[in-house]
């Protein structure tokens, strides 16, 4: 068996409130390495302890713990005796194998009863890596550290760190609703809240029968991605289809961008408060497109009675797919589809709609039978890892035919904050 040392850094900030985040975070890290040969996680004063069997490969726990959000960084470690000649063994087992230019040694002391203090240790430990390989010792700017972790009856050694996906936990702060197309904008934007510790529903509206499947299907290969960011996720799927050809004998062409977008914002508000979501997301970034002016977004809000957030607002083009890149969604998203949003756009969309001419338009629509029709014809699948992909199909309130809905796993409560 070896051990994986974990760390978080913005949960450290969190106060009285912080065991809260951290058990969440040791839960997310069990689920996710929960069909694998992991013996325990469990916190260690101001760290976290995988420990895993031997025949789990360092690749698979690599990939998946750089994605669990709340780990700033973590480390296969040596776990060892506290004495000084236990560590420098296990020291010596960790580099021997390696050639660096220079190293330090950079010592954390949790058990403030061990009788050397951090720079001690270093300094120890330090001569005996030198004496040993005589390799030059470089304290600013050091191409190796090794590092060494004490905290009570046990020591850690470790010289290879990998990056964590930082921010917080899934699931620390609550639920919200991201509107979905198969672009490269919108799964980006739904990382970004996951990263802030939302858990993340998909709504995606797609105009079959009009058209075929194929953006349906684009959005079920996205959502198989982020779930491994998250673990558990549920995707909506809204006709839209029948709404825009209301929209098309109804809306004069300029009108029309804005329509679909301020119906997509009501339908996706009512989807959103039935699963408990607090906020709407979109991939929406200023100026864009001809629905993302500033007077066209604000037109677009006006319609929402629940807060809408904008994670990639001010960023551009080359930002946000070099993000996507990295999270894996942007080959999916370069595919070809069959768009609603694409399908019905008319060629000279108005970019700068005022309130009063939108409402005048939408007085020709049955706007609340739209809605209601979209709404009750919503299709729900569930996605999970790392178990495999589990699609079920039922109604709005998230029951399948003959059975109930399969709640997410329960989140432990936080620890209540005093007065003063």
């Amino acid at each position: 068996m070896s051990s994986v040392i974990v760390h978080y850094q913005e949960l450290a900030l969190k106060g009285r409130n912080r065991p809260w985040f951290v058990r969440l975070l040791v839960r997310n890290i069990r689920e996710v390495l929960s069909d694998l040969d992991v013996r325990s996680v469990e916190a260690l004063m101001g760290r976290i302890r995988v420990v895993i069997g031997a025949d789990v490969a360092e690749a698979v726990i690599l990939e998946r713990l750089s994605r669990v959000f709340g780990v700033a960084n973590f480390a296969f470690a040596r776990q060892t005796p506290t004495d000084l000649d236990s560590m420098a063994e296990a020291a010596s087992a960790e580099l021997d194998d390696l050639s660096p230019r220079s190293f330090r040694v950079l010592a954390k002391r949790a058990d403030k009863r061990y009788a050397l203090t951090s720079p001690e240790i270093e300094r120890e430990l330090g001569g005996r890596i030198r004496q040993r390989y005589g390799w030059p010792v470089d304290l600013s700017h050091a191409d190796l550290v090794v590092r060494v972790e004490v905290i009570p009856g046990t020591a850690f050694v470790f010289a290879r760190r990998h990056a964590g996906a930082g921010g917080l936990p899934v699931g620390a702060s609550g639920r919200v609703a991201c509107l979905m197309s198969g672009g490269i904008d919108s799964p980006v934007a739904a990382c970004r809240m996951m990263k802030r510790g939302c858990r993340v529903r998909f709504i995606h509206f797609h105009s079959y029968p009009i058209v075929s499947t194929a953006s349906q299907d684009k959005a079920r290969e996205l959502v198989e991605v982020l779930t491994r960011y998250q673990l558990h996720s549920r995707l909506l799927l809204v006709p839209f289809g029948e709404v825009q050809r209301r929209v098309i004998v109804e809306v004069p062409p300029p009108f029309r961008v804005v329509a679909y977008r301020r119906l997509m914002v009501r339908i996706a508000e009512r989807l959103a408060r039935k699963s408990g979501a607090r906020a709407l997301v979109t991939g929406e970034v200023v100026g864009q497109v001809a629905s993302q002016t500033l007077e066209n977004l604000t037109v677009t809000d006006a319609a929402a009675t629940m807060t809408i957030l904008r994670p990639l607002v001010g960023m551009d083009k080359s930002e946000i797919t070099a993000e996507a890149e990295r999270l894996g969604t942007y080959p999916i998203s370069i595919g070809p589809d069959e768009d609603c949003c694409q399908l019905f756009t008319p060629p000279h969309p108005a970019t700068k709609v005022r309130l009063q001419q939108i409402e005048a338009v939408e007085e020709r629509l049955p706007i609340a039978e739209l809605v209601e029709r979209a709404v009750a014809e919503t299709v729900i699948e569930d996605y999970h890892f790392p178990t495999s992909t589990r699609r079920r199909r039922g109604g709005v309130d998230g029951t399948a035919p003959g059975g109930t809905e399969e709640p997410a796993p329960a989140e432990p409560a936080p620890t209540p904050r005093h007065a003063g």
